[in-house]
This record gives structure tokens, C-alpha cells and sequence, in this order.
């Protein structure tokens, strides 16, 4: 007897600022009809907001400036994977930038560099892998689909609460 195989989408995107937002709408979108609650949706979202951020952002640290207009020349792809895993939901993201994610403890003042952060607290498990075949690797999260299992949750407000004053 087999099972059915679990549901499973991909996205592949242009590492753009737009790209993000297209994500978050892909997300909410796809996971809706599958039928995950909406507490769960909105946490997923923001897992992917932070991760496709950095697959738009930091491949291009340390390139020289481009134009607006020289961007159709210089952007990449990269994809986002939905996955029902279980009592999870696993959210992918691959990128061409072979640079491990970095866990970074960042000022109250800081305007950014707490995406990891926020990735590691509001799941229950979460990391990265190389890619395999491709350049790049993939970063990875996890969010229980069921309230007893979405440990992220009630850590992650307590931390980012008190880490954030």
C-alpha cells in the first residue's frame, strides 16, 4: 500500500525587491489551499519574507553599484519550496550564494541583520544545506501545523520582546 505523496510547491523568482512580496502573496496563496490556519499562514509568511530577503540581498553584497537600468543584466533566480512535512510546514529557499546563513546578535539601534534571528526563533527547527547540482545552498525552516507544536511561537515573542527593549 502506497501513501499520497505529500503536498509540495515550488516558486522560482528573480533575486528583485519585488520578488519578496511576490513570495509572501505565493505563500499565503498556496498554503490557504491546502488548508493551513491563518496564524500559521502569517508566521510562514514571515519566515519567507526573511529568507527571500537574503536571497535578493546578499548575493549582490560586495558587487560594485548598478545602474536601475543595468539590473534586467545582473539579476538572478532563485526558488522558494512550500512543503506539508508531517505536522509541519518546511519552507526552502535556494540561492546562488554559497555563504552560510549567519546567526547574528545585532544592536536595538541596528536598521537590519536580524533576519536569521527571526528565522531561528519563530520556528521550531530551521537550517541550510549546499545545494546539490547547483551552485548556492538552501536555507530551510519549519513551522508546526498544529498549536502544540509551534514551539517558535510562544519563545520567539518572549525573545524578540525582551531582545528588542
Amino acid at each position: 500500500m502506497s501513501q499520497a505523496p505529500h503536498p509540495r510547491n515550488s516558486l522560482m523568482l528573480a533575486d528583485i525587491p519585488n520578488a519578496v512580496g511576490l513570495a509572501r502573496w505565493h505563500t499565503a496563496d498556496v498554503l490557504s489551499r491546502w488548508g493551513v490556519h491563518a496564524d500559521i499562514v502569517e508566521t510562514v509568511q514571515l519566515l519567507v519574507s526573511e529568507l527571500a530577503t537574503n536571497a535578493v540581498q546578499h548575493p549582490k553584497e560586495g558587487e560594485e553599484e548598478t545602474s536601475p537600468s543595468s539590473v534586467r543584466n545582473t539579476a538572478q533566480t532563485f526558488q522558494l519550496m512550500l512543503e506539508i512535512l508531517g505536522d509541519a510546514v518546511k519552507v526552502s529557499v535556494w540561492d546562488r550564494d554559497t555563504r552560510p546563513p549567519v546567526l547574528k546578535q545585532v544592536g536595538v539601534e541596528a536598521t537590519g541583520g536580524r533576519g536569521i534571528f527571526i528565522v531561528a526563533v519563530m520556528s521550531r527547527r530551521w537550517g541550510h544545506y549546499p545545494a546539490h547540482g547547483m551552485p548556492g545552498k538552501v536555507v530551510w525552516a519549519e513551522v508546526g501545523l498544529h498549536p502544540a507544536n509551534r514551539v517558535g511561537e510562544t519563545r520567539g515573542r518572549r525573545v524578540l520582546r525582551t531582545g528588542l527593549r
